[in-house]
């Protein structure tokens, strides 16, 4: 079962946690960090589609023009 919440605004640091559109309906989602100190350096902690864990900066969007 999924459903879907609100999307807060990004926090103001060197980048954020990308939005999370659906959450899984597990009670208690298993969370493999809860604060980015707790993850490798590069990475942040944030909430995923069921959890926390580390992430990787996502990569940048490039731009075509043309």
């Amino acid at each position: 079962l999924v459903w879907s919440e609100p999307v807060p605004p990004p926090a103001g640091s060197a980048w954020s946690c990308p939005p999370v559109r659906f959450t899984c309906a597990l009670h208690n989602p298993p969370n493999k960090c809860f604060v980015d100190r707790h993850c490798p350096r590069g990475k942040k902690c944030c909430r995923t589609f069921c959890g926390r864990k580390c992430i990787s900066k996502p990569p940048a969007i490039p731009v075509s023009y043309g």
